[in-house]
């Protein structure tokens, strides 16, 4: 099976720039580089692939990088490409990947991966400004988790609501029954495939206790304790305004602790922050950012919550969480905000499609609790951002 983001990928691989593909662990990056290989392998290009799991393959290169040559077959014309797993395993990834560049680009395409973007963006320094072009691997989308589940006439029928072809489906209970599948265990493709809830629940256990261990160790983090314990937190409030003090002093860490912890989480890809939308600071002077999930199957392992969704009583959280979550697939994340005002009046996200408006969303779990009226006070502020709903069984949240 193929995900999107080979597709875009092996755009990329005519380019000289460096292809970085990036992503939390297990979302199924070797997977892809292993399937790009196999592309070129078809194609007759001159190729070869390399884990830096491997400790005699990643001390030979931290000796040299030209070292690598040792590894690839002799091209008579064209470029040679090499593919590189784990690349964030070298000793100074930036100094290997900027001479290989620099000296070879014209016959060497490189396409590397790596496992956690706290340790790319620490390595990867300014001087790779121009050479390299980063992709990020989420967990899988929902159509792509239909397609994992070999779900493809629903595929098809949710492909057909989202390009406008229709209003309704007939395959909508189905939809539904998938969707709530997905907000239950996410999008991690291991999990996906297992057919059991008990496996899949097993999956998500090991991905969050020995997966997530690795992050820590990977970005320094010792407190392992408390490390945990703020994605405990986190996972118990999303949606929520995120109050940095008080979380430090639950968890009774310094401020400066529980900021890099926070920086961790979202490095490696497992949380993202949404900024408040203002345009009138006194009345709109709400600073705190909300928290949300990347993936909520890992989201509900944390809280070890798997019941099913219309019983849940945090079904509303886990509703707008989804919907972020399928925001950021649209648009870039500095696009998507909330709005709060002083007083307590707010709104999910208001997304900057242009520079001069778009869109604001707004999810209740019950279509009956979506009144615009309550919202008066932003769509009168903000006609150039109009108000939409998200309900569960209402087709708008599939599109």
């Amino acid at each position: 099976m193929r995900r999107k983001k080979y597709f875009e990928l092996l755009e990329h691989l005519p380019k000289k720039e460096i292809t970085v593909l990036i992503g939390a662990r297990q979302t199924g990056k070797s997977t892809l580089l292993r399937q790009l290989a196999d592309t070129l392998a078809d194609s007759g290009e001159v190729m070869t692939i390399l884990n830096l799991e491997r400790k005699d393959i990643l001390l030979d290169l931290n000796q040299a990088p030209e070292h690598i040559f040792k590894y690839l077959p002799n091209a008579r014309d064209g470029r040679v490409f090499a593919l590189i797993d784990e690349i964030q395993y070298l000793n100074d990834p930036t100094n290997f990947l900027k001479l290989l560049y620099d000296e070879y680009a014209d016959r060497l395409k490189l396409v590397v991966t790596g496992s956690s973007a706290f340790y790319i963006d620490r390595q990867f320094k300014d001087s790779l400004a121009g050479r390299k072009k980063i992709f990020e691997l989420p967990t899988l989308d929902f159509e792509e988790f239909l397609q994992f589940q070999g779900q493809e006439l629903e595929l098809k029928e949710l492909q057909r609501l989202r390009n406008g072809e229709i209003a309704r489906s007939a395959a909508e209970p189905r939809l539904w029954a998938a969707l709530e599948s997905y907000l239950t265990y996410g999008g991690y493709p291991g999990v996906v495939l297992e057919p059991e809830p008990k496996h899949k629940m097993e999956r998500l256990q090991e991905i969050r206790d020995s997966f997530v261990k690795r992050d820590m160790f990977e970005s320094g983090v010792t407190d392992e304790t408390r490390f945990f314990r703020m994605m405990v937190l986190l996972a118990a409030q999303i949606g929520n305004l995120l109050n940095t003090n008080e979380l430090s002093n639950t968890l009774q860490l310094t401020h400066a602790s529980a900021d890099h912890f926070l920086y961790v989480l979202q490095k490696c890809f497992h949380v993202r922050l949404v900024r408040p939308f203002f345009q009138n600071l006194r009345k709109e002077l709400v600073k705190m950012p909300k928290v949300y999930f990347l993936d909520l199957g890992l989201r509900n392992a944390l809280v070890n919550y798997f019941a099913p969704v219309e019983q849940r009583t945090d079904k509303g959280a886990l509703l707008e969480n989804y919907v972020y979550r399928r925001l950021s697939e649209l648009y870039a994340p500095d696009q998507i905000r909330f709005w709060r005002t002083a007083d307590g009046n707010e709104v999910d996200f208001v997304v900057a499609e242009t520079a001069f408006g778009g869109k604001a969303v707004e999810s209740k779990f019950n279509a009956v609790e979506a009144n615009p009226g309550k919202y008066k006070k932003f769509t009168e502020a903000y006609p150039q951002f109009p108000l939409e709903f998200r309900s569960w069984g209402h087709p708008g949240l599939l599109l």
